[in-house]
């Protein structure tokens, strides 16, 4: 028995590099996974890929609207989810004299206000799930760079860091009403991904960038999507059922 055999997942950016390593590795271990992404092309590719466990929404997290349908949806079809992973996310680099406003605007509408939508909804749908059931889990992608901010990245270092206080907040309030929802803040470091190589300097070698980023941790080389997906596979688990309220690095000891 795969260990989150019977589970129902939604993940936010599921279409992206790092959202599709999670939904594979979630389908892997027995949960239906609702691929939840604005690319409808790459979502309902990577759904069907998943088969049976695979299911497609549409979904603008920066919408009320567009969250409240997406929930319905995966109600009604699977019934209410256990586990969502609030992965959509936006970077632009910007330092505090490059950025406009409108960045900043569109940083937090999408990391900011797209986390809160999700775990306004998830919590809603996941209380009504029974008392008898394991855990729900709400897993937010924060950043080590919302531990630490970098010259250039305000935006994205403020809503990464707000992210992991809404967590905590988050799981208090679920506790308080015993609703049986973990809460947990997953704070990946370097990860090979898009995001990533926009950080590249201008004149710099893919290569050489990823090299500099390697010496910067202790494991000595950039993370991979499945890094992160494993993680947020065992903290969806039972395995991880004395977690909540806290960070969780995958960052390859960056921040020590």
């Amino acid at each position: 028995m795969a260990r989150l055999d019977g589970r129902i997942a939604l993940v936010s950016g599921g279409a992206g590099v790092l959202g599709q390593a999670i939904c594979a590795r979630l389908a892997a271990d027995g949960a239906r996974v609702a691929v939840a992404d604005i690319d409808e092309a790459k979502g309902r590719a990577l759904a069907s890929s998943l088969g049976a466990n695979g299911l497609f929404v549409a979904l603008d997290v920066t919408s009320e609207d567009a969250w409240r349908a997406a929930m319905e949806t995966v109600t009604k079809t699977w019934g209410p989810p256990d586990i969502l992973v609030n992965n959509a996310g936006y970077l632009k680099p910007a330092n505090i004299e490059q950025a406009t406003l409108a960045d900043w605007r569109k940083t937090m509408q999408i990391n900011g206000d797209g986390t809160f939508l999700g775990c306004k909804f998830a919590v809603a749908a996941m209380k009504a799930r029974p008392k008898s059931a394991s855990s729900g889990v709400i897993i937010n992608l924060s950043s080590a760079m919302g531990i630490r901010g970098r010259a250039p990245h305000p935006a994205y270092t403020a809503s990464k860091a707000a992210i992991r206080l809404l967590t905590q907040s988050v799981a208090k309030h679920c506790a308080a009403e015993g609703y049986n929802i973990r809460a947990v803040a997953v704070m990946p470091g370097a990860i090979d991904s898009d995001m990533l190589r926009l950080n590249i300097p201008a004149g710099s070698t893919k290569d050489d960038y990823y090299a500099q980023v390697s010496g910067l941790n202790l494991v000595g080389r950039v993370g991979k999507p499945a890094d992160v997906a494993n993680a947020i596979a065992f903290l969806a688990s039972d395995e991880a059922g004395f977690i909540s309220g806290t960070d969780f690095p995958v960052d390859g000891g960056s921040t020590v």
